[in-house]
């Protein structure tokens, strides 16, 4: 099974249309930290991350994983062995903190891009997250909590997702 990310507002899976919103700066295969484009390629997908104290565990086959007060996710090119990775908030470290006050991150999947041997500076931190308003992101691909329960049901951990 594959997610198809077809343009800047629409996901699809099998015959599922679902509206969505990409990067401010659209897609790229040629990715940089910072760029707020979204990666163009095939990628896999990673574990489901989820706000135990907002949400509940949803009906899914990914492996499901509750953020902690302390999980971020690591953006920074100083740190070689962390860049693109989960890791225990530090505060020498530029990372994305997971636990936000918004709602963007109550659910979300890690794309595996620039994933198993990461490029410094290639990017990182791409998410599929929650949205309200559609509005751009910084690179990841955003949607709607209601479509987002829907597609957990629908996909699986061999599932991947194309972006074009």
């Amino acid at each position: 099974m594959t997610i198809l990310i077809k343009n800047k507002h629409t996901l699809q899976i099998d015959n599922f249309k679902f509206k969505c919103c990409i990067g401010e700066n659209g897609s790229t295969i040629y990715k940089k930290e910072g760029d707020g484009k979204t990666p163009k390629g095939t990628f896999e997908i990673g574990n489901l991350y989820f706000r135990k104290d907002r949400v509940k565990k949803p009906q899914t086959l990914l492996k499901c994983i509750e953020i902690k007060n302390n999980t971020g996710w690591s953006y920074d090119i100083r740190f070689p062995k962390k860049y693109n990775k989960l890791i225990k908030r530090d505060n020498k470290i530029k990372h994305e903190k997971l636990k936000r006050k918004d709602y963007k991150y109550d659910y979300f999947i890690p794309i595996k891009y620039n994933f198993k041997k990461p490029i410094l500076g290639k990017g990182s931190c791409i998410f599929i997250h929650l949205t309200k308003k559609y509005k751009p992101t910084a690179g990841c691909i955003a949607i709607n909590k209601k479509d987002f329960l829907i597609i957990l049901k629908l996909i699986k951990k061999k599932t991947r997702i194309k972006i074009i």
